[in-house]
């Protein structure tokens, strides 16, 4: 097993979080606290632990304890191949798209954006997970709490956009 590969794969995920907790962390205590949001929305508290578990799931591949999703559909593709670009390429998209979104909308305050970027985001996960499943169903599987997740995230980015005008007092 080649563990640099595994090791970067693996904490790839985690680097878009950190960025994202930076951003989110002086927003979550100043503007988001203003935003009309809906009220069974999660509460604050529990998005660091949400966040944190599915990006290890992303990447936790249950049957090797040792291993790791994305790296899995990376060995089993034989590396950075022709086989590795599609499974590979969704996998990076989905990633770079999740990254995006936190800028947009705690760093930005552009709801509208935030919500197209996270229904491109649930379409890329779902994009994702096709390719995986014939070179590791338990990995492609195990995106399925992060899509979910994702449904739920477009309902609140939705009603917190619909409930919210931007900074001019017009809808976005």
């Amino acid at each position: 097993m080649s563990w640099l590969p595994m090791l970067c794969l693996t904490a790839l995920p985690h680097l878009g979080g950190l960025y994202g907790g930076y951003i989110t962390r002086k927003q979550v205590k100043t503007w988001y606290p203003t935003l009309n949001k809906p009220p069974w929305r999660p509460p604050n508290s529990a998005l660091p632990i949400v966040w944190t578990t599915l990006y290890t799931g992303i990447e936790c591949q249950t049957t090797y304890s040792a291993r790791y999703g994305s790296y899995l559909v990376w060995k089993e593709c034989g590396g950075f191949t022709e086989d590795a670009v599609a499974p590979l390429g969704l996998y990076a998209l989905q990633l770079a798209l999740n990254w995006a979104w936190t800028p947009i909308f705690f760093g930005a305050h552009k709801l509208k954006m935030a919500l197209i970027k996270i229904v491109m985001l649930t379409g890329a996960v779902g994009a994702t997970m096709a390719p995986w499943y014939p070179v590791n169903r338990t990995t492609s599987l195990l995106l399925t709490p992060y899509l979910a997740w994702l449904c739920l995230a477009i309902s609140l980015n939705y009603c917190i956009w619909r409930e919210n005008p931007d900074e001019d007092g017009k809808e976005e």
